[in-house]
């Protein structure tokens, strides 16, 4: 007879114990029996922060989590220690927004992209939030008007950010409302900062920047899911130093890139990678103009990157 099985919400994952929020708004310590892998790729961590599951209660107050629902999407990267395999950084996702800064410590082009292309592949829409404006410099001001621009063209919605500024939060907070968000970007990028100025009562530890090298110092170590009091959901993940990208052909690349895939019927070649075929539509835009320049770059990158390592080193 199999037993009788509640159900309840992953709220953060420490590899070995998993905290639910069950229907009665209690949190349970659980853990895992039996396996659990999605069909095809191989994860290092079997449950994840936005799952929901059911879960046997046990006699000494923990639980055993004996089934996970399907997952809508969720947000997948190249595993850190191995690199064949996925780490997925939560599931169920409304809504992703990824912290950029210009400066202390700046946000890589291809970062941005490699990030937009594993949402894209998993249909989660990304907003991009350009954080810590009110330390930006004339230039960064410059910059961003550029990169903000690139953006938005091709329909990822941008908003500049400071969480020291009542009205932005307040409308990051609308934003926010009534959805499952996740923040994610680098370490130091004031994540944990703007986190805690959108629900206040969090105090979520924040970290210095290192004045050598301009990164941040890691204060989140596991993503963690928080309710908000305006209703919906926030997910705080670590900071992230790149972004290596998994489970997705080479030949697919292009078809995450919305400016280039909406360009693929007008090249002369249907399996067109937009490198050296000839009558490129893509190519073609690009030296019109059409296609920024940086994303294209992107593109090379990522299609080109051969070695497993290589994605830790071009993506800072």
């Amino acid at each position: 007879m199999k037993p009788d099985l509640r159900k309840g919400l992953v709220m953060r994952s420490t590899g070995s114990w998993y905290q639910v929020l069950t229907s009665d708004k209690a949190i349970l310590d659980c853990r895992i029996k039996g396996k659990f892998r999605l069909e095809g790729l191989r994860t290092t961590n079997p449950v994840v922060v936005g799952d929901n599951v059911g879960f046997e209660d046990m006699s000494d107050g923990s639980g055993i989590i004996r089934t996970i629902e399907p997952r809508r999407n969720y947000i997948v990267r190249k595993s850190v220690n191995l690199s064949h395999r996925a780490h997925i950084i939560a599931a169920n996702v409304d809504r992703a927004y990824l912290i950029v800064t210009l400066a202390a410590p700046a946000t890589s082009a291809e970062f941005i992209d490699r990030f937009l292309v594993a949402a894209e592949a998993n249909h989660i829409p990304v907003t991009i939030i350009f954080n810590k404006v009110d330390v930006y410099s004339s230039d960064n001001i410059e910059s961003l008007a550029s990169w903000s621009s690139t953006y938005t063209d091709i329909g990822y919605p941008c908003m500049t950010v400071s969480a020291f500024d009542s009205e932005d939060v307040n409308r990051f907070r609308r934003a926010l409302t009534d959805k499952v968000n996740l923040l994610s970007g680098h370490s130091g990028v004031g994540k944990s900062t703007l986190i805690n100025a959108v629900e206040e009562g969090l105090m979520l530890k924040t970290g210095e920047i290192s004045e050598l090298h301009q990164e941040g110092t890691h204060t989140t170590t596991f993503a963690e899911i928080f309710p908000l009091s305006s209703g919906g959901f926030i997910i705080d993940t670590p900071g992230i130093k790149g972004f290596g990208i998994i489970d997705i052909d080479k030949e697919e690349i292009a078809h995450y890139f919305p400016e280039m895939h909406t360009l693929r019927s007008q090249c002369k070649f249907n399996n067109c990678v937009h490198i050296n075929e000839p009558k490129c539509a893509v190519k073609d835009a690009l030296g019109k103009g059409e296609i920024a320049a940086s994303r294209y770059r992107s593109y090379l990158s990522i299609y080109s990157v051969e070695q497993d390592d290589d994605y830790r080193r071009v993506s800072d």
